[in-house]
């Protein structure tokens, strides 16, 4: 009988990923017999030590005709499950290719970029939001497949919940930010958009490449308008914005070079970026936090004062 392979999980990833409770702890027992049988399977050889974020494993390996890949292991969860149908549409461009897929476990085979060199490498904030600008227009200018996460779907289940959520918040001032982002959700809510959505594009998901100079990674993919994928962008390098010494006039410097690039009407792209604060005022209350994030409400109240002038 052949002996099984398994991989090295870093103890580090172990640790903080089996914080997240009992299934991702099954997940993680798992995760070295399942490493070493996608090993076998594809045919690939490790390359180098592993590296991980919040979430998943990336091992470096090489093909068996010697191309340099990613295998990329992450739980199979609602957020990840259109990761793979993402990245088939977009076929590479402006994105990292996805050369396998295991569906049963959500695993990817990864062409490989330079880890070592995102786009927070950058110094220039203005060269880096210009590209990651750019990428985001590339993305975001292919219609959505069917089968995936819909903006629709996502803002009536928001609206649904703020009435129950908001008064877990101690401040006036923050129930009411909350409810004005949720008032610009409802205008918006017949208009959900088609586009396919990154979900997540900030800096520390582009990687240099060779076949591009910048490719996106991690999508989280979902069907919608462009405008609900800004925030990341406006919140990257968040020190930056406040060391500036006028919050608003950088948060809307930020927003008014996204909204050029991208070609996106400013109301709108304003309400869904108000709906993407008002997701993460949800989160942060479903998780028992009674106060905002000091970031998220900079950036709302900067969109809501232009908004009302």
């Amino acid at each position: 009988m052949k002996t099984p392979t398994f991989i090295d999980v870093p103890d580090a990833f172990a640790v903080s990923y089996g914080g997240l409770g009992a299934e991702a702890r099954a997940w993680l027992d798992g995760l070295p017999r399942l490493g070493g049988d996608l090993l076998e399977r594809w045919d690939l050889r490790p390359d180098g030590p592993s590296a991980h974020g919040m979430a998943s494993l990336v091992l470096p390996v090489l093909r068996a005709d010697g191309t340099p890949a990613a295998l990329k292991l992450q739980q199979l969860r609602e957020e990840t499950a259109g990761a793979a149908t993402g990245l088939r549409t977009w076929r590479g461009n402006g994105i990292v290719r996805l050369l396998d897929h295991d569906e049963e476990s959500s695993s990817q085979l990864l062409e490989r970029l330079d880890a070592g060199r995102p786009l927070s490498t950058v110094a220039d904030d203005g060269r880096a939001l210009q590209i990651l600008a750019e990428l985001m227009a590339r993305l975001t200018s292919v219609p959505a497949p069917e089968g995936l996460r819909t903006l629709s779907g996502i803002a009536a289940a928001m609206l649904d919940q703020v009435p129950r959520a908001v008064p877990a918040l101690h401040d006036p001032a923050e129930r009411r930010l909350v409810r004005s982002c949720a008032s610009a959700v409802a205008e918006l809510a017949g208009e959900p958009g088609d586009r396919l959505l990154h979900w997540d594009l900030h800096y520390d998901n582009v990687l240099a490449g060779e076949r591009e100079p910048w490719l996106a990674i991690d999508p989280e993919p979902l069907a919608g308008d462009p405008g609900f994928e800004l925030l990341p962008a406006l919140h990257n390098r968040w020190a930056e914005v406040v060391a500036s010494g006028d919050v608003a006039r950088a948060v809307l410097r930020r927003f008014d070079l996204l909204t050029e690039v991208l070609g996106l009407d400013r109301r709108r792209a304003t309400g869904w970026t108000l709906g993407r604060v008002l997701q993460n005022a949800l989160w942060d209350i479903e998780d028992g936090n009674t106060q905002l994030e000091p970031a998220q409400i900079a950036i709302a109240q900067a969109l809501l004062g232009r908004s009302a002038r």
